[in-house]
């Protein structure tokens, strides 16, 4: 019909979706970077994690497009009468392969693939002989502040965690009050902090730098605020600032719990 304009409009509703797609992808891509995205990884037991995603991302966006695609055949297709015999049979297939199937070997996929990113979590031997022994570091979670310990040298600091890039650190992770989550994101998994156990986890940054940690269990009014700072330092300049730390007298007991901080 004159001046109805319809073409013009649906053009232009092509173009928008045409700039809006770009647009979209380049806003998902950036959102894998950032001191807390676990896309981002800075060592083993992350890129691990991150591998597994990445799998995870890629089947299910094939299930999507399968699933839209199969969606836009059928209405393509309108309806159309079948012998109630050859339906039947249908709804069969799409029962056994599309609710049966489908659902076990995907989990069963994710189960052996997904294995494995969780042994670079657990403080297995390996490395070989000439590898660094592990530093094993105490996490207490309180409200809402971190403890980190250094069993060896008796250092303790607050909300700050460091570590030698290049070696593997197993966090003995605890609680003083509730149930608390030691997590750095760029490092490795996250583990609970519970009140009277300890776990244990590994993690290892492979190039010096400082990451965010985070609790990522909602323990009460400032959980989010809970936060802290882990400086990965070479090997010497780490054994140095251990020594340093170590040598200095302890802090009085009215300080704050941040004994040693620098």
């Amino acid at each position: 019909m004159p001046g109805y304009g319809g073409a013009a409009e649906d053009g232009l509703g092509c173009r928008i979706h045409a700039a809006i797609l770009p647009v979209l992808g380049a806003l998902s891509v950036a959102g894998c970077k950032g001191p807390q995205s676990t896309l981002d990884p800075a060592g083993p037991s992350a890129q691990a994690i991150a591998t597994v995603w990445w799998w995870m991302l890629a089947v299910a966006v094939l299930v999507l497009v399968g699933v839209v695609a199969a969606w836009l055949l059928a209405m393509r297709r309108g309806a159309v009468s079948e012998p109630r015999s050859d339906s039947e049979s249908l709804e069969r297939r799409w029962l056994v392969w599309g609710g049966l199937v489908l659902p076990s070997v995907s989990i069963a996929a994710l189960v052996v693939f997904g294995s494995p990113a969780g042994l670079h979590q657990l403080p297995f031997p390996g490395g070989g002989r000439d590898a660094p022994a592990p530093l094993e570091i105490q996490a207490i979670g309180h409200q809402w502040w971190w403890e980190l310990n250094y069993p060896t040298s008796g250092v303790t600091l607050r909300n700050e965690m460091r570590i030698p890039a290049g070696r593997p650190v197993d966090v003995l992770t605890g609680s003083a009050d509730v149930i608390h989550s030691f997590w750095v994101p760029r490092l490795g998994g996250k583990l609970d902090a519970v009140p009277g156990r300890t776990f244990r986890v590994r993690l290892q940054a492979d190039e010096p730098g400082v990451y965010r940690g985070q609790c990522a269990e909602f323990c009460g009014r400032d959980h989010a605020h809970m936060t802290m700072t882990v400086i990965a330092m070479e090997a010497a300049e780490f054994e140095a600032w251990l020594a340093s730390a170590a040598s200095r007298p302890p802090a009085p007991a009215s300080a704050p719990a941040a004994a040693a901080s620098q």
